[in-house]
């Protein structure tokens, strides 16, 4: 399949301080890539940029034949088509699950309310949380209040979804949860950009690795190649962190 997203030469700074280098990327419909990463290397930053969440100071970023970079007329329409799930949910705690998911659709698309809470009921279904419909934030655990957040960007249809160490803020217990949503995504086709820290989910749902060092892409390649023989020293350096030895 051809391309969906395209990065060239994406450049972004703060305060004069390099967060991501010349970087190009491509990501084609369908595909699942995984960024890896020490904390600070410019994962999240990266996310940030392609969804329009952060200005650029060089490149261009395109969404099929759209420009997202610095697009200030256009942004709020490209970016209906790019969901991103966060780490810290952002749940409206005065709302209710239902009318959490679907005030976007209603106000923003401008799509019949009952058709929307009808569409949000079968996506709650599938991530097992149709009892919660009518639940606030407070009355959920930190893994359901995740598969809300990702129902929230299912609901709008998005063509590229982001998902930014969307497991980092959850108990042990309650990380399966959500990434057993995810992996259910991918075997979907959905096109997805995963930053992670969880070593076995990106293995497992990966079709391509990709890992930055401060604010490069050093390295490339499928989850075998990467997991069990890395390229660079840094990688080798960096999976070897999530090896313990008994004493």
């Amino acid at each position: 399949m051809g391309e969906i997203l395209e990065i060239d030469n994406l450049t972004k700074s703060f305060d004069g301080n390099v967060i991501l280098n010349n970087i190009s990327f491509k990501l084609k419909k369908g595909e699942v890539v995984v960024v890896l990463g020490p904390s600070g290397c410019g994962k999240s930053t990266f996310l940030r940029c392609i969804n329009g969440l952060e200005t650029i100071d060089s490149g261009e970023i395109r969404l099929d034949d759209a420009r997202i970079d610095n697009n200030k007329a256009e942004l709020p329409r490209i970016r209906q088509r790019i969901g991103m799930v966060f780490q810290s949910y952002d749940l409206f705690p005065h709302k209710n699950v239902l009318d959490n998911i679907t005030l976007a659709p209603v106000k923003v698309q401008k799509r019949n309310k009952k058709e929307a809470e009808e569409e949000a009921l079968l996506l709650l279904d599938r991530v097992g949380l149709r009892n919660k419909a009518k639940s606030y934030e407070r009355q959920l655990s930190g893994g359901q209040k995740q598969r809300v957040a990702i129902v929230r960007s299912l609901i709008m249809h998005p063509e590229i979804l982001l998902f930014d160490e969307v497991t980092a803020a959850l108990d042990p217990e309650m990380v399966r949860e959500v990434l057993e949503v995810i992996l259910e995504l991918a075997k979907e086709g959905k096109t997805m950009l995963i930053v992670t820290h969880e070593m076995e989910f990106a293995r497992a749902v990966a079709d391509r690795i990709i890992f930055m060092e401060s604010g490069n892409i050093i390295e490339e390649s499928t989850p075998k190649e990467f997991f069990s023989n890395p390229k660079t020293e840094r990688a080798k350096a960096f999976i070897n962190t999530f090896h313990y030895d008994a004493k």
